[in-house]
């Protein structure tokens, strides 16, 4: 493409970090209005109703929501496939993506990462020790434990790398920014298929964004990301007022 497309979105989100693995898998360049999304304009609402990220532009449309940008990704440039081409494949990837968005996502940013970071970083509240314990040793064992049962045990889901593994694995960048990692002992198959999969080179170039955005507070995370050679927006979407949370946040 001559012209990258834009996302709206933290380099820290899981849900962003799928759509820009999925567009390095597609080759697609992009350049990239980093705001954390409690810190959207008024501006930032219109286009995100929801007020989440991440939100995909390429003149054509704009788009809301990591599922449907990259479905409409792989059908706009559907080579190479991130989705299976057999039927019942690309079903059981759908499921799988959709678990992760959502009930890997509830437990691993909302359980998790909402206490270590989200909270006490922007929004000033402590931590719940006792909804960060549930988390640890109730919630992420049962969800380790279904993918424990659905992961190969070499290689990805479905041959080359696709939009079920990325899904997947985006958001172990969240539990270990948690302090969190996977038991090998416990979960072998989910701890090789994690490193397997975040070390993927379409994982590996964002890490360095990653880590200059965790080290600083939301404000500070374009200037930082600046120096960090990230492809940023001529424009922002961010704010200095005080943060608010979407409508549906949990």
């Amino acid at each position: 493409m001559t012209t990258p497309v834009h996302i709206i979105g933290s380099y820290i989100s899981p849900y962003v970090r799928k759509v820009l693995a999925a567009l390095a898998l597609k080759g697609i360049d992009y350049d990239i209005d980093p705001i954390v999304p409690f810190f959207g304009s008024d501006r930032f609402s219109a286009i995100s109703p929801l007020r989440r990220i991440p939100v995909y532009s390429d003149g054509d449309v704009t788009l809301c929501d990591s599922t449907v940008i990259c479905e409409y990704l792989e059908d706009r440039h559907p080579e190479p496939a991130l989705y299976p081409h057999d039927p019942a494949d690309r079903a059981r990837a759908r499921w799988l993506e959709e678990f992760a968005d959502t009930r890997m996502g509830e437990v691993i940013i909302w359980r998790l990462f909402n206490q270590v970071a989200i909270n006490p970083r922007v929004f000033g509240v402590p931590t719940d020790d006792a909804v960060l314990a549930h988390a640890r040793e109730v919630e992420l064992p049962h969800v380790l434990d279904y993918l424990e049962s659905q992961l190969p045990a070499q290689g990805f889901l479905f041959g080359a790398i696709g939009v079920a593994d990325i899904a997947i694995a985006a958001f172990f960048r969240n539990a270990a920014f948690s302090r969190y990692r996977v038991d090998a002992a416990r979960w072998p198959r989910t701890a090789a298929f994690v490193e397997r999969a975040l070390g993927h080179e379409c994982f590996e170039r964002l890490v360095p964004y990653e880590e200059a955005s965790m080290r600083v507070p939301p404000p500070k995370q374009r200037a930082a990301l600046e120096v960090a050679g990230a492809p940023l927006s001529a424009e922002t979407l961010g704010t200095d007022a005080p943060p608010r949370r979407g409508i549906m946040s949990i």
